[in-house]
């Protein structure tokens, strides 16, 4: 508590009590319950912390209209009235996290206030240091943050990331269509209709091993290339009959310049030659 007063420059103080302390607390206590009343009643239903602050920020910025019984003007009025007179917020914000060490299970989880996290593959083994907040949880590689998750609030729930387990998947690709995390990646949408009928396209050409690790390749592109620019990328390579992990790079950084896709094809057409061997008009290297 005393950091956080240093931080934010206020004094703290106890009420007095009884009748002589009664002014000092004003109506914080009675304002307290009608916003519980009005707002909390019943409880909202919410998926996550942050669902929930967003509806409490819509509802501040709501209440920024009314008006207090007897005063003419609204509290959003008054409060800009009075900003001049406040002191200034400093430019960062205090940190209320605590710092944690756990280790990273064989599962690529950490195990945190009974919870699970997942974490990049290479850190199995490894401890590695966690800031808890109340609505989020940073995993950290030195000062690098290499895990972000929306804190979790009920015991033994997880939440996983499939970028975190593309190294061990591309290593085993029969055990991808059954993990966790990709069920995770459909049901947040990061898993998109669009790498489904990549996946599918890639197994009908490919087969069912060969065709998986030709996706895994897609995905790990996503650590360089936006998110936008691959689907782009792959919708544009099914249209033309390709699956070629190459093709959708090259596609995605197109996208990215915002440069055309006609050459896609010629490039597609190249590919075709490569695999089945020199085209009709013309011989191999002499």
């Amino acid at each position: 508590m005393g950091s956080f007063k240093s931080w934010y420059q206020f004094s703290a103080f106890y009420c007095a009590p009884g009748e002589d302390g009664a002014h000092e607390k004003g109506g914080v206590g009675h304002e307290g319950g009608r916003f519980r009343r009005k707002h909390l009643v019943p409880p909202p239903q919410v998926e996550s912390l942050a669902e929930l602050n967003e509806r409490l920020a819509a509802i501040d910025v709501a209440e920024d209209a009314r008006h207090i019984h007897g005063r003419p003007t609204s509290i959003g009025f008054d409060f800009e009235a009075e900003r001049e007179r406040l002191r200034p917020l400093p430019a960062d914000d205090y940190d209320c996290g605590i710092d944690l060490t756990p280790v990273v299970a064989r599962n690529s989880r950490i195990t945190v206030r009974q919870c699970y996290y997942s974490v990049p593959a290479k850190f199995i083994g490894a401890k590695v240091r966690v800031k808890l907040r109340a609505n989020e949880l940073r995993v950290f590689d030195g000062r690098k943050v290499v895990a972000r998750h929306p804190r979790l609030t009920r015991r033994y729930t997880y939440h996983d990331f499939l970028d975190h387990y593309l190294e061990i998947l591309l290593v085993k690709p029969g055990a991808f269509a059954g993990a966790s995390a990709l069920a995770q990646a459909r049901a947040e949408g990061g898993f998109t209709k669009v790498h489904e009928a990549f996946w599918a396209a890639a197994k009908k050409k490919a087969g069912d091993r060969e065709g998986t690790r030709m996706l895994i390749e897609v995905l790990l592109l996503h650590r360089q290339l936006p998110a936008e620019a691959l689907v782009a990328a792959m919708e544009t390579c099914l249209r033309i009959g390709s699956v070629s992990t190459d093709l959708v790079a090259i596609e995605a950084r197109k996208a990215m310049e915002g440069t055309d896709a006609d050459d896609a094809e010629l490039l597609a057409d190249a590919e075709e030659e490569t695999e089945d061997g020199p085209a009709a008009t013309g011989g191999g290297p002499g």
